[in-house]
């Protein structure tokens, strides 16, 4: 069984229930190819709506010569650098010790709770790349953080292994893929340098706001002298928050801010979106990048027609139960970007443990639009059995561009039983058809198979799948194996 096939099937699980999106008229129909293309994002099929009836008589129209378009402004200067293929060899250069320490990493190393190289382990690699310790410790840091290295329970006392993940393999032709890499390096600035001995609270303030920085950055032809930034941040609504109420607080509350605003230039310096001088600083190429891709997702934010940002993860993913896919990416994208992105994977992750399969795979499409943010914590539900074939999947897609099913990711007893969760889904929100359906591509064997492959799996849903199946199926020598299958479950055989 292919991740193709799974999302054949979720996707038309609410077909039959399907709710019409906030505004009808804003989806006109699609054809096969289209309803299968939105198929393989795992959502409902888009119904057909009936064409709308011509007029009698058409009204005469004047046509009218378009209006030329406006010149469109290419940015400041540093965002000049290039296109995708440009900044994604950029970013190999950067990047390129932390390719090196995680390609090491070709068999598993162990590692300590925080995902740092043992010291032994450190010192062979040291050794092997011939750099120094210190070196191979920053850049395997820097592997870590940009997806490059893939963490896991290795079963004995706890212990934690690492070796190279998805991303690492898709790094040499993949330009999507090293740039998502370097946006979650560049996401994660705060880790990478220490934090100065200043009042918590002012580094928050300071990290919160970080994109006024970066803007005024990008819209700036020339470098930006620090005093200018430090004005930025000083704000007479916030003075009492930050520096006190008082002027002696205040003097010193300014030379903590400009420790503070030192702390975050370092930390983006670090990740190379910013370029610093000793009383200046201006973005990187990279760094211009991202605030664009920032603006994007701003300005997408924006169009939500189900105003479904209020609810919380559960209801939001219900809501969307019925919506075509396009919809349901738009109330993820506003749902998500209207609260902090850390809280909002944590939301869709805690509804993914949860008893209902049906959102449990629809918490992953929302968090496939969330996309780079949410990738730190999917490798973190990575080690949660009831979300791993998921989160592997998720990878694996991120790692590829979507282009790839990933089905590789995924170990045979991990797709059996992403194959009994996505039918427990059916069979509490599907139709006998779909399950049968789902029952003959199960796997490439044939349903024998699949009966062979769900013997060695273990699902709290195994058995109320199997009787279900057998209920709809319409090949009786069928419908008899997958009862005894299902009663050997219950008897504590399979």
């Amino acid at each position: 069984m292919t991740s193709g096939n799974l999302r054949d099937i979720t996707s038309r699980l609410d077909a039959r229930r399907a709710a019409p999106p906030p505004d009808d008229t804003a989806h006109a129909p699609i054809d096969a190819a289209a309803a299968a293309r939105g198929a393989e994002h795992g959502t409902a099929a888009v119904t057909r709506l009936p064409r709308p009836t011509p007029p009698a008589a058409p009204l005469p129209v004047q046509r009218r010569r378009p209006a030329p378009r406006p010149e469109r402004r290419r940015g400041p200067a540093g965002a000049r650098a290039g296109g995708t293929a440009a900044l994604a060899a950029l970013a190999r250069e950067l990047l390129a010790d932390a390719v090196l320490v995680a390609g090491w990493a070709g068999a598993d190393r162990r590692v300590g709770a925080d995902g740092r190289l043992e010291p032994e382990c450190l010192r062979e690699a040291a050794r092997a790349l011939e750099q120094p310790p210190e070196r191979v410790a920053a850049s395997w840091r820097r592997a870590l953080l940009a997806g490059l290295v893939e963490i896991r329970e290795s079963g004995e006392d706890s212990a934690r292994e690492a070796s190279p993940g998805w991303r690492h393999h898709a790094w040499p032709r993949d330009d999507g893929a090293v740039l998502r890499g370097w946006r979650a390096l560049f996401d994660a600035w705060a880790r990478l340098v220490p934090q100065p001995a200043v009042p918590k609270d002012l580094l928050a303030a300071v990290a919160e706001h970080s994109a006024q920085v970066l803007s005024v950055m990008h819209l700036a032809e020339d470098p930006v002298p620090l005093e200018v930034l430090r004005r930025l941040l000083i704000d007479e609504e916030e003075a009492a928050f930050l520096y006190g109420n008082s002027t002696a607080h205040r003097i010193t509350g300014h030379d903590e801010l400009s420790v503070a605003l030192d702390w975050m230039l370092d930390g983006m310096s670090a990740a190379h979106a910013v370029r610093r001088e000793a009383d200046s600083a201006t973005l990187s190429p990279l760094g211009n990048w991202v605030v664009r891709d920032r603006i994007d997702e701003i300005c997408a934010v924006s169009q939500s027609p189900g105003g479904h940002t209020e609810l919380a993860a559960d209801g939001l993913l219900r809501a969307c139960a019925g919506y075509a896919p396009g919809a349901a990416r738009a109330e993820y994208r506003a749902w998500s970007g209207a609260r902090p992105t850390d809280r909002a994977v944590a939301e869709l992750l805690d509804v993914a443990c949860g008893e209902d399969p049906l959102l449990r795979g629809m918490a992953f499409e929302a968090l496939r639009v969330i996309g780079t943010p949410a990738e730190q914590a999917v490798r973190e539900a990575a080690g949660v059995p009831v979300l791993r074939p998921y989160a592997l999947l998720w990878l694996a897609e991120r790692s590829t561009g979507g282009d790839g099913e990933g089905a590789d990711a995924l170990s045979p007893a991990e797709t059996t039983w992403l194959w009994v969760d996505t039918a427990a889904a059916v069979v509490d929100h599907g139709g006998e058809e779909l399950l049968v359906q789902h029952v003959e591509t199960g796997m490439p064997g044939g349903p024998e198979q699949l009966l062979v492959e769900l013997r060695r799996v273990e699902h709290p849903r195994l058995a109320d799948v199997l009787m279900a199946a057998a209920s709809a199926h319409p090949d009786p020598r069928l419908a008899r194996a997958l009862r005894r299958a299902a009663l050997t479950v219950h008897d504590g055989g399979a």
